[in-house]
């Protein structure tokens, strides 16, 4: 008999720990890519003891997911590249609201005012450029003046990207949906080579293919952390145009969350000053705290913020919009 009960009493200890195990598992839907975020959930599982299991894909395709898994979704979390992923979820009530402790950490700017989101991170979109081919003072001073047929087969995009898609999201917001149509079709026409994402327009510049690229700040200063003399640079347009969009990177929690706690302990992981110096010196970033170092190679934030255009990163929830436009003039 007592056999019996030490081997149910055996049983029950398993099943209760395996249980307390898997329910500190947390799924994150990540439209970061795993080679930019990786180590840092490594080190939230490092000190927090959670696991983490990450679906990785891009941010536009992930939060069609979740609109179409709804309730049923095995995600707890869905940190997205970019502002358009994040309200295209939050407008379908699918996210919590976070705590005001959590919510006061990030500027007004950095958040929705619905309190579902916060910003981890921020971004900007800039004019990569070969100086062997072209002059600083040739460059064009706006997104527009990539029509010019001197562009000719000499731009390089990627209309597949998330932050591309989020920018031609801005740019048709702030200037509406017929010129922002015509300067697709234009720039199409003038033979602007299309890929994957950021970091192939970088190497394009570099090995001659393109002149000119439309990539996030970061992925060129990546390029020369490794190589001083990487044969690429970047500048920004004229103060106040599209082509100059800030967005950012950010996190929400579902609803459906199984783990709330453990999901809202990895939030406030990702704005603690040990993750936004992360995302400051190895991804090159922007933070969303003033609890960093500044990377004196990135324009300083004040700075920036003058140069981008005045948008409301919430109304950046169109995706279906900008995904029907993309098709609709062949670059999807």
């Amino acid at each position: 008999m007592l056999k019996y009960l030490a081997g149910i009493l055996s049983v029950f200890l398993i099943t209760a720990t395996f249980g307390t195990a898997k329910a500190k598992e947390l799924v994150i839907y990540s439209g970061r890519s795993k080679s930019l975020v990786e180590p840092i959930i490594r080190q939230f599982e490092k000190e927090t003891g959670v696991k983490v299991k990450v679906r990785y894909g891009d941010t536009a395709q992930l939060a069609v997911a979740l609109l179409e898994e709804g309730s049923k979704s095995p995600a707890d979390l869905f940190w997205a590249q970019d502002a358009g992923g994040l309200g295209a979820v939050s407008k379908q009530g699918l996210f919590d609201k976070l705590p005001e402790s959590i919510r006061s950490k990030v500027p007004e700017s950095f958040r929705n005012s619905v309190g579902t989101w916060v910003a981890t991170s921020g971004r900007a979109r800039v004019l990569a450029y070969s100086p062997k081919r072209v002059k600083p003072e040739a460059l064009p001073k706006s997104i527009f003046d990539l029509t010019d047929p001197k562009w000719k087969g000499r731009i390089g995009w990627a209309p597949q990207n998330a932050s591309f898609q989020a920018f031609v999201t801005a740019m048709r917001l702030l200037v509406g949906e017929e010129k922002t149509e015509e300067w697709l079709r234009r720039v199409k026409a003038n033979g602007a080579k299309s890929y994957p994402k950021n970091a192939p327009i970088i190497r394009a510049l570099a090995d001659g293919e393109i002149d000119l690229g439309l990539p996030n700040h970061y992925y060129l200063l990546r390029f020369k952390k490794s190589d001083s003399k990487f044969p690429v640079e970047q500048t920004f347009f004229t103060a106040g145009d599209p082509g100059n969009l800030v967005n950012v990177a950010g996190i929400g929690t579902l609803k459906s969350s199984r783990h709330a706690e453990e999901g809202l302990t990895f939030v406030n992981f990702l704005l603690s000053g040990k993750a936004q110096q992360f995302f400051v010196s190895e991804t090159f970033e922007y933070p969303v705290t003033d609890e960093v170092i500044s990377n004196t190679k990135l324009v300083p934030l004040d700075e920036l913020l003058k140069l981008t255009p005045k948008l409301n990163l919430e109304k950046l929830d169109d995706l279906d919009g900008t995904l029907k436009l993309l098709r609709k003039v062949g670059l999807l």
